[in-house]
């Protein structure tokens, strides 16, 4: 609460326009309903959630920051923070007051009215241990009695004042200073100073454990002396280990020793490049990609690809696919998840089909075919050609995993990254652009199966034109500036217009140079294979292609017409030989669709049947003079003959007569009410939620409003069932594992808290389950990290696939 209302105070006294700033710049946490009060809004930014939103779309610095501020428990001077992080004068000492404004846009870290430096309390508990270092001593010793301060005085050479607040104060003025400390430890035994100088070095290495009452005799060497004179310390409450003290440990480390703060970004080797050479080759690529894109799209539209029983599409569907576009899996990949994102293929039951914008997609232009995929690409929650999970195991497209905001801002610190060269430069390598996305963006996340940062990436951004030449492209500059129009504009100019007309040979091919019409691409799918894809399309006509079209209704002559109207020059004679001689032998065998059959030994009743005026509606159908066929089923076939006075019987499948037997009739058991969850008031309450629109708020006229209105501090109630959270742990679990009951959420947040292991019900992305028991566990939404005991390694398990929570 104490940081809530120092971020009120803050933003209460700041100007109208630099409140606008905060606002617009945090409009993830101030967005509808709008808050009432500054201080509704200081709540808001300083949710677990609000602030996990935040993080991944900052730079490394402002990280390292963040960090050093953390490490020095979350309020200090900011000559304290720059002299933590080696930034005290010159360009580094500008640089860090730049990174604290950005910080304070996003109302992260703000001054508080002692001229101190305040952070947001769930922005400290980003961090389990910052920089290796523990809590203060003050925090440590919150639950020592005044004797344990005053026998650690005592020892420390230290006159103790009467009461345990002032002995306190003494303790912490004294580790405070680290001349003191060193001085102390340097009249420690040899033991001890190696002790502390290894736990100094790696605060957060292993730790000696002690259980409850005061630490045993089976304690490390040495480790008595130190815990003697505060400079390790025993929390009697709780099992846990002996730990050392932020000013402890920052003594020990000597005033050498400096936080990492790169306030700038890495180096890269740059060439020269020109802006058509540029171009030149983003069109090359774009071309290609919209061409092979329209081919795997119109193979999906062919045949739609079945779902596997786990969801997604699998790696044989995909090879098939690939196999019928002439495009490999990246393409297949990149096109299947983009054109999916965009609405242009969605779910049918048991297949992924196109939808009924796909067909307004195809008969458009190539260049707004590219911009709606870009679009899609640009916005993807994931990384479209990653083929392998982290166990190496294959991934189906379209699986339908949670989304990954790495992944996205991985692509967005991509265009920042190449954005950020000089005019007229690029990489020499497009490898090289991964540690400047790693700088930017230092939460992305990168793909498994990358053997450079970002591999994957990179090389989607090449195969769609966004990079070229190892620069950002027009295409790529559009993107990032969230343009449809813009971009819509640069791949017109880009990319040629579609080809309508095909270039066919005597040796039975069709080429077709650029991106094929859809008319002329369905065309030709019809009456030939296609054999490549790309800035050039081939097709071979052979027998079984123009079966294939006349199977499909198309005549002999009307095919012969379709392809004269689109070739360039009169249609090869070869061609119209095929085409004759396969029509030819074509539906010399005719199949009819029958419902049952009809047959006896007289014809003439046979006859009589089919000219029957009240047996029209069966469709009757006479093959042979003691054969009729029914459209109708078999049943309704006996019950019309019988009906106009025919004495007809019924045969099984073996031709012997079938024996009918009638059931009694019997009443069906009435099915029971479904219930309906939750109480009235719960379902009033969700339909105001529902009906409730988010509205877009001016954040000038929103800032005014905030300053002049009151401050009011509601309480959390994240289920609806009037129980705060019980810690912070628990908001942060509940955001993101959504697929846990209270019970379960309450659950993982202690065993994170407290370190117990546990067991959990994991849906892994390949849609295999499996129950795992953890340890070691550490919270890194949207993630967890843990010790995998069936896997015996560390593992990353993604919070929203975990659906149950046990004992271990």
């Amino acid at each position: 609460m104490k940081s809530r209302s120092t971020l009120a105070a803050w933003l209460g006294g700041l100007s109208a326009p630099r409140l606008a700033r905060v606002l617009a710049v945090r409009k993830d946490a101030a967005s509808s309903p709008e808050p009432r009060t500054v201080g509704e809004l200081a709540d808001r930014l300083q949710r677990p959630g609000s602030v996990a939103l935040t993080l991944p779309r900052l730079t490394l610095p402002s990280l390292q920051v963040a960090e050093a501020l953390a490490a020095l428990g979350g309020r200090a001077s900011r000559d304290a923070l720059a002299g933590l992080l080696g930034a005290t004068d010159g360009e580094a000492a500008r640089s860090l007051d730049s990174i604290l404004e950005g910080l304070a846009d996003h109302a992260l870290v703000w001054p508080d009215g002692a001229g101190a430096l305040r952070m947001a309390s769930s922005l400290r508990q980003a961090w389990d241990a910052p920089l290796g270092l523990d809590h203060p001593l003050e925090k440590l010793l919150a639950g020592a009695t005044s004797e344990e301060l005053r026998a650690m005085l005592v020892a420390l050479g230290i006159k103790p004042p009467g009461t345990k607040q002032q002995r306190l104060v003494a303790l912490v003025e004294h580790h405070s200073d680290p001349g003191a400390v060193a001085e102390v430890v340097a009249r420690a035994p040899s033991i001890t100073q190696k002790l502390l100088a290894r736990r100094a070095d790696s605060a957060t290495g292993q730790r000696q454990f002690i259980m409850f009452g005061s630490p045993g005799p089976d304690l490390e060497p040495g480790a008595r002396w130190a815990l003697d004179r505060g400079l390790l310390i025993v929390d009697r409450h709780r099992y846990g280990p002996a730990r050392m003290p932020v000013e402890v440990a920052l003594a020990l480390r000597g005033p050498e020793w400096h936080a990492p703060f790169d306030p700038l970004p890495p180096s890269a080797q740059v060439v020269s490049v020109g802006s058509a050479e540029v171009e030149r080759e983003a069109a090359a690529a774009a071309t290609a990609l919209a061409a092979q894109a329209a081919s795997v799209l119109s193979a999906c539209s062919a045949s739609p690809p079945a779902r596997l029983k786990s969801g997604g599409i699998g790696a044989r569907e995909l090879a098939r696919i690939g196999k019928a576009a002439q495009a490999d899996d990246t393409v297949v990949r990149i096109t299947v998840e983009t054109a999916h994102a965009a609405g242009l293929l969605g779910r049918d039951g048991d297949r992924v089909a196109p939808t009924g914008a796909y067909d307004a997609w195809a008969e458009q232009e190539p260049a707004e075919r590219l911009a709606v995929l870009l679009q899609a690409w640009h916005n993807l929650a994931l990384t479209p050609t990653q083929a392998r999970d982290e166990d190496n195991k294959a991934l189906p497209a379209l699986a339908g995993a949670p989304p990954c905001g790495g992944c996205l801002q991985a692509r967005h610190g991509l265009l920042h990254a190449a954005a950020q060269l000089p005019a007229g430069r690029s990489v020499a390598i497009a490898s090289a652009l991964g540690p400047l996305v790693a700088w930017y963006r230092p939460l992305a996340d990168s793909s498994p199966q990358d053997g450079t940062p970002f591999a994957t990436l990179i090389h989607e951004a090449e195969l769609l034109g966004v990079l070229a030449r190892g620069a950002l492209s027009p295409l790529g500059t559009a993107l990032m500036e969230d343009d449809a129009a813009e971009l819509t504009a640069v791949c017109r100019r880009l990319l040629p217009t579609a080809t309508r007309t095909a270039r066919i040979g005597a040796d039975l091919t069709a080429v077709v140079t650029g991106t094929p019409s859809a008319a002329l691409a369905a065309l030709l799918d019809y009456v030939a294979d296609r054999e490549t894809s790309g800035t050039a399309s081939v097709w071979r006509f052979s027998p079984g292609s123009v079966r294939r079209a006349l199977d499909a209704g198309h005549s002999p002559d009307g095919l012969t017409a379709d392809l004269a109207a689109v070739t360039a020059g009169p249609l090869p004679q070869p061609l119209s030989y095929l085409i004759a001689d396969t029509a030819r032998g074509h539906g010399r065998v005719r199949i009819a669709t029958a419902a049952c059959v009809i047959h006896g030994e007289e014809p003439a009743l046979l006859a009589e049947l089919a000219a029957h005026r009240k047996l029209a509606k069966l469709g009757l159908r006479q093959l042979a003079p003691t054969v009729l066929v029914s459209r109708s089923p078999l049943d309704a076939t006996l019950t019309a003959l019988r009906a106009e006075g025919y004495a007809p019987v019924a045969e099984t499948a073996d031709g012997t007569v079938r024996i009918e037997k009638t059931r009694p009739p019997r009443a069906a058991a009435p099915v029971p009410t479904p219930r309906r969850a939750g109480t009235a008031a719960d379902r009033r309450d969700a339909v105001r939620h529902t009906a409730r629109t988010p509205a877009t708020v001016d954040p000038n006229v929103l800032a005014d409003r905030l300053l002049t209105a009151p401050l009011t501090a509601p309480d959390p109630d994240p289920f609806g069932s009037g129980v705060p959270f019980a810690t912070d742990t628990e908001e942060i679990v509940s955001g993101y594992a959504k697929r846990l009951s209270y019970t379960d959420v309450r659950q993982l947040a202690h065993a994170i808290d407290t370190g117990t292991p546990l067991a959990v019900e994991y849906v892994a992305t390949s849609g295999n389950r499996t129950v795992r028991t953890l340890s070691r566990l550490e919270l890194d939404p949207p993630y967890l990290e843990a010790w995998c005991h069936l896997r015996e390694d560390e593992r990353v398990f993604t919070l929203s696939r975990i659906h149950s929570v046990m004992p271990s």
